[in-house]
């Protein structure tokens, strides 16, 4: 439970004392050795346990063995229990008292030792014991409270276990959803079956209907529809041909594609997926750290009231006045086991991240998910964030004394280094037109305004108007042309050739279908949604008022966006941040949340705490649903977990014995301690079901 512990091999963790969780699930992986270990422990000592809770509880009636005999009984039939079935939790307990951690295990060690060594002194030596320790005959032993502590503790860290591996099934069903095999065209036109890990970047590779597409390409040929909701959480299917591109392990539902490898192995979206999700599980929420806080001055105190109750039970309670001391510390000790404490957040996170996979939405760790439920402020970028990302080419205006071709035959051959949407589109029209272009020398992008670079030895500049302002290029001239374009809703990129303008090029980029039922929800929500551009003005307002965006920053640098993240966390404002490019990186590195398009970059990914598979926007009125559910389901752990450790403690302790006549016995307070983490786990299952 503590993600800073690793090793090489199964084992426990040297601060909690749980069992270490596999870094990453495997389909081919045997049961849990310790689940395994657990279960042959408890089945095999059972009957002891239960032959000696009988001798205590009824051999005084009937039996025809001597006290002595029957004492001598339990104690051999207890020694395996304790000192085999047991031995696990008393190694964990004596570790957790030299490291200085304790934990549960402090508490079930410390009470099971108690019980066992007390009734063991009792049947060796039981004449150093005064006449108030004797009952029913004998000094009073309790082997059957030792025995049953062991027995029921072993129980409930079986249940424990086996909801826990229901944790990773998640992981599990992501690792299903690849196909074992792909079918790959060969240079001579042949085709073979071949294992998806020979699948290398560049293979051709053939998809039929029904079968799974086997790793991340492009389409080649063909045309098809492909169920991708296994990966998005989008329940249609979607339209793929020639220069689309697919998710690995997505289904090919209609007709026959032809893809190229892009990513194969680990660089593959599904492979990406489970990682993430793996990551996230093994993270910590901070509502977590302060759990683990308390824990430890927790069984410190708990220490200290069975201590205090063993004192004022012998001293001032009634006969016998010592072993009512004794069985009820011991149940102090056995009822505060924080375990429950312990499973409160891990559960629910390691649940929650799952279920969020499942609809598309990946969280980093378990911060962003206890974070984005609080977010006020959302701001958004516009190229692939509310439009599709892919832009089409609009028009092309010349400045006097330059063709209308030449500018875009230019712009074009500047923009073959660029891998922004927008350049794609210029580079794409020119060569529709069949137009020949030149190689750039000097490459290099201008921060998110544009870029610059040189062409057939002329100096060249694309971007916004604050590019060229900056070379001190005027863009008046085209400026009526440009307004118009933008008007429209399409970027206007402008190109100055020498220092002098050449024209403007305008590409238009559609807004996401989406889009408007997403920014309706989230500012239904209650979400202040912003946008943040590098495109013009003009241009940033008229997407904006379609769909009904209040504040708009057009022209921003990547370094603007970062800096109206931070007025407005300066403000008290708790910002999210969604984008899909470079250019967004520093703002989603510095939001309280930065959410990132799994269709954008990979800088924009790792920077980003949240990704959205699909790129949809409606993804995070998803993500804010899991994010409210999990905080709620981490609450419910936790208050159980003290109000049960509040009620308990004292019910143990037995201030309900003057008034009512009643105790604890040890053996109900461990049913009572392992049906508290089982109650844990299962209400963080209930997330698997939750609607999102």
């Amino acid at each position: 439970m503590h993600p800073e512990i690793e090793q090489d091999g199964p084992g426990t963790c040297p601060k909690c004392g749980m069992a270490l969780e596999p870094l990453m699930p495997s389909l081919d992986e045997d049961e849990n050795p310790e689940l395994r270990d657990f279960s042959r422990r408890f089945w095999f000592t059972l009957p002891f346990t239960a032959v000696v809770a009988a001798l205590a509880m009824f051999g005084q009636h009937g039996l025809v063995l001597s006290v002595a005999a029957r004492t001598w009984l339990e104690l051999v039939l207890t020694i395996p229990v304790v000192l085999w079935a047991g031995w696990p939790f008393l190694t964990r307990g004596v570790e957790s008292i030299r490291s200085g951690n304790l934990n549960m295990w402090t508490l079930i060690g410390t009470g099971v030792l108690a019980a066992f060594s007390y009734s063991m002194a009792a049947t060796l030596a039981p004449d150093v014991f005064p006449e108030s320790f004797r009952e029913h005959g004998r000094v009073g032993v309790y082997f059957e409270a030792a025995a049953v502590i062991v027995s029921l503790t072993l129980l409930g860290q079986i249940l424990e276990l086996r909801a826990r591996s229901r944790t990773s099934a998640a992981i599990k069903a992501l690792l299903e959803l690849a196909p074992k095999t792909a079918r790959r065209i060969n240079a001579d036109g042949g085709e073979e079956d071949i294992p998806l890990n020979h699948v290398h970047l560049g293979d051709r590779l053939r998809v039929r209907p029904g079968e799974k597409v086997p790793t991340d390409g492009r389409v080649i040929g063909g045309h098809s529809s492909v169920d991708e909701s296994m990966l998005t959480g989008e329940p249609m299917p979607v339209v793929k041909q020639a220069g689309d591109t697919v998710i690995g392990a997505t289904l090919n539902t209609s007709g026959a594609l032809v893809i190229e490898a892009v990513k194969v192995g680990a660089d593959t979206m599904l492979a990406q997926i489970v990682q993430l999700v793996a990551s996230a599980q093994r993270s910590r929420a901070p509502m977590q750290r302060m759990a683990d806080a308390v824990s430890y001055w927790f069984v410190l105190a708990v220490l200290a009231i069975a201590l205090v109750t063993l004192l004022a039970w012998g001293l001032f309670g009634p006969e016998p006045r010592w072993i009512y001391g004794v069985l009820n510390a011991v149940s102090v000790l056995i009822i505060a086991c924080p375990c429950a404490l312990g499973l409160a957040t891990p559960m629910s996170i390691m649940v929650a991240t799952g279920r969020a996979a499942g609809a598309g939405v990946l969280f980093r760790d378990a911060e962003a998910i206890e974070h984005l439920r609080r977010i006020d402020t959302l701001i958004v970028d516009k190229t692939g964030t509310l439009t599709e990302g892919r832009p089409s080419f609009r028009e092309v205006v010349a400045a006097p004394g330059f063709a209308g071709d030449e500018v875009l035959r230019l712009a074009a051959s500047l923009d073959q280094g660029s891998e922004h949407p927008l350049a794609e589109a210029i580079v794409a029209e020119a060569r529709t037109r069949g137009m020949i272009l030149s190689s750039a020398e000097s490459f290099e992008s201008a921060s998110g305004i544009g870029v610059r670079g040189r062409v057939e030895g002329k100096v060249l500049r694309l971007g916004n108007t604050r590019l060229l302002e900056e070379a001190g290029v005027a863009t008046t001239a085209i400026h009526r042309d440009a307004e118009r374009l933008r008007g429209d809703g399409a970027s206007v990129m402008f190109l100055a050739v020498d220092g002098r303008l050449a024209g403007l090029i305008g590409v238009a980029d559609r807004i996401k279908p989406t889009t408007p039922e997403a920014i309706r929800q989230l500012q239904a929500a209650g979400l202040r949604v912003i946008m943040a551009t590098g495109d013009g003005e003009t241009t940033a307002r008229a997407v904006a008022r379609e769909l009904d965006i209040d504040e708009v920053h057009g022209e921003v640098r990547p370094q603007d966006k970062a800096d109206l993240v931070a007025r407005l966390k300066a403000a008290g404002r708790r910002v999210a941040m969604a984008g899909d490019g470079i250019n967004d990186a520093p703002a989603l590195a510095l939001a309280d949340v930065g959410i990132a398009m799994g269709t954008g970059t990979d800088v924009a990914m790792s920077s980003g705490r949240v990704t959205l598979v699909k790129g949809d926007l409606r993804g995070i009125v998803r993500a804010r649903q899991i994010s409210d559910a999990t905080v709620a389901n981490m609450r419910q752990n936790l208050g159980f977990a003290f109000l049960y450790n509040a009620l308990g403690v004292p019910v143990a302790a037995g201030v309900l014995y003057p008034a009512f006549g009643l105790l604890l016995s040890p053996m109900l307070a461990a049913l009572a301690m392992s049906l508290s983490s089982a109650s844990v786990v299962a209400n963080a299952l209930r997330l698997r079901g939750s609607a999102v």
